[in-house]
């Protein structure tokens, strides 16, 4: 997954055009690479599920 790509689901999570955004275990450090490089960072919440993929979600509130 490019970089480009990560950005626009991120913007697609922030924007409520999804709710949520499944990320596979093997994409998983190049997606979190351009996450924790983003100011809105807080604003996600990743749930991790059993195998190491993980749900993204956009909290209206960031967390602390």
């Amino acid at each position: 997954m490019e970089k480009a790509e990560i950005n626009y689901v991120l913007d697609q999570l922030k924007s409520g055009d999804i709710t949520e955004y499944h990320v596979p275990k093997q994409e998983f450090l190049a997606f979190r690479q351009v996450l924790v490089a983003r100011e809105d960072f807080k604003h996600f919440r990743g749930i991790a599920e059993r195998g190491g993929d993980v749900i993204y979600q956009y909290l209206e509130h960031p967390r602390s």
